[in-house]
């Protein structure tokens, strides 16, 4: 991998600037004619064309004095949001907005271009501007989203233009095995040495971690969601148990090690799969862990536990009922089953700009979305658990990780990069705050399984007080019970 990345950061979580109708048309009139005199708007994003920086540079269109009419759109724009308290200069140096003692942000829009590109369709473009210095930017970036967040969900519906221009800004997902491939080398394959810097140290989870207790460190609670993953499924030493998208393999050696099962785990993630492989080799756990180099497509044999953590998201929606097929196929007529993923209240897209730049391919369902995949084949839901504030809290600690660690990531990545990255953390930390996304775990039988248990209490009764530290059990080859 080379020292400085060649991904190409762009826009932004849905949280910067959102505008009227009337406002869209007026922007989008303005932008055309300006592009049509610079040639800025030929390339999809802002950045990816050095000609249209020259041009632009060149264009009294972006670069003349700053009008009425700029100011007005400024106004315009904060207006539609709620007007947080945010500080926003133009490119002749000058604020904009009314006084702010105390603001959220201080934004700098350093072209006319930048402006009017956020009023049109911020989703989609507000990230690249940020990340490659058309727009400076001062602040928490985490309490402006959240600001900008509740600003415009108090504005209702969308009119039809804005419906449009929104439709226009995202892309219909259609995740075949060879673009599933290069979805997840694009997002999962940039280093493990760039993961390892801010991710738990006990088992790099990339997932949401479960906080029972206020005080516990990330590594804690990664153990801690780790348990309640494999105290859902009731897992019993012998069982053999199938995963679908295994991550750097930590959960599948968790399962071995402290439950004595024996895993089979798919993922088209080399990195992570070479990683995994090794890690598995290290800890001695070969003769019970399989780290499959494949799609969950191909996902072959019958299994007492399918579990899936994290991979939902990557698997477009029209791919459900098929995901569902799978999965009655390879669960055990008693078997059980766990579907743990990023979610929405109602069906959405993901983000244009993470969906394009971080995530490409990814969609959270809402819950009536994921039906598809148990209806179908005859799939019963038993238990729906929402674990979104533990997932903000992830995110946060996340986020503080890669900014103590930002002077070596930007040793390994160039600049636009980290700012991405620090963009689409802070931004999920806030869409998972204002509920904007959920996080579902999904835990599921075959319909005709009488086999299952009559309460949660499984789940909680006979638990040790949490320490902090995963307990090292030790399978008994006698009884063949395992000590929990």
């Amino acid at each position: 991998m080379a020292l400085k990345h060649e991904q190409h950061p762009s826009q932004s979580p849905q949280t910067s600037m959102a505008q009227p109708d009337e406002l869209s048309a007026a922007s989008a009139e303005a932008v055309s004619s300006g592009s049509a005199a610079s040639g800025e708007y030929s390339s999809e994003t802002a950045t990816s064309s050095s000609l249209a920086g020259i041009l632009r540079k060149k264009s009294p269109m972006f670069h003349s004095r700053v009008t009425w009419l700029d100011r007005w759109l400024v106004k315009k724009m904060v207006d539609v949001v709620g007007n947080p308290p945010v500080r926003i200069s133009l490119w002749d140096g000058r604020e904009v907005t009314p006084p702010c003692d105390d603001p959220v942000a201080v934004l700098v829009y350093n072209d006319r271009g930048a402006l009017l590109k956020t009023i049109i369709d911020p989703e989609l473009h507000w990230g690249d501007l940020y990340c490659s210095g058309r727009v400076e930017f001062e602040g928490d970036m985490v309490e402006f989203m959240e600001v900008i967040y509740r600003g415009i969900s108090g504005k209702g519906e969308p009119g039809l233009l804005r419906k449009l221009i929104l439709w226009l800004g995202h892309r219909r997902i259609f995740n075949t095995m060879d673009k599933a491939r290069e979805n997840i080398h694009h997002h999962y394959d940039i280093g493990n040495d760039f993961y390892r810097l801010w991710l738990d140290t006990e088992e790099m989870q990339y997932t949401c971690a479960y906080f029972p207790e206020e005080d516990m460190t990330l590594e804690q609670a990664q153990v801690a969601k780790l348990h309640h993953i494999c105290r859902k499924l009731q897992l019993k030493p012998g069982d053999t148990v199938v995963e679908a998208g295994c991550g750097w393999g930590g959960l599948a050696r968790f399962m071995a090690k402290h439950y004595g099962v024996k895993v089979r785990a798919y993922n088209i993630s080399k990195e992570q799969v070479k990683y995994a492989r090794q890690r598995a080799e290290e800890e001695g756990l070969t003769e019970q862990i399989e780290y499959v180099l494949d799609d969950y497509r191909n996902i072959s044999g019958q299994y007492d536990v399918f579990v899936s953590v994290g991979m939902l998201e990557h698997v477009g929606q029209r791919d459900y009922r098929q995901l569902g097929q799978i999965i009655k196929r390879c669960m055990k007529p008693e078997g059980r089953g766990l579907i743990h993923t990023i979610g929405r209240v109602a069906p959405g897209p993901m983000n244009a700009w993470i969906e394009r730049r971080i995530f490409p391919g990814a969609r959270p369902p809402s819950l009536c979305e994921m039906m598809d995949i148990f209806e179908p084949a005859e799939l019963s839901v038993y238990d729906v658990e929402n674990l979104r504030l533990h997932y903000s809290r992830t995110l946060l600690e996340w986020l503080q990780r890669f900014e103590a660690h930002s002077q070596e990531i930007s040793e390994m990545m160039d600049e636009e990069f980290v700012k991405a990255w620090r963009l689409y953390l802070s931004g999920s930390t806030s869409a998972f705050n204002v509920g904007e996304l959920q996080l579902y775990q999904v835990v599921f039988y075959h319909a005709a399984n009488n086999n299952i248990p009559g309460t949660r209490r499984y789940l909680y009764d006979g638990v040790a007080p949490y320490t902090g530290k995963a307990k090292l059990t030790v399978v008994s080859k006698e009884t063949d019970k395992i000590d929990a």
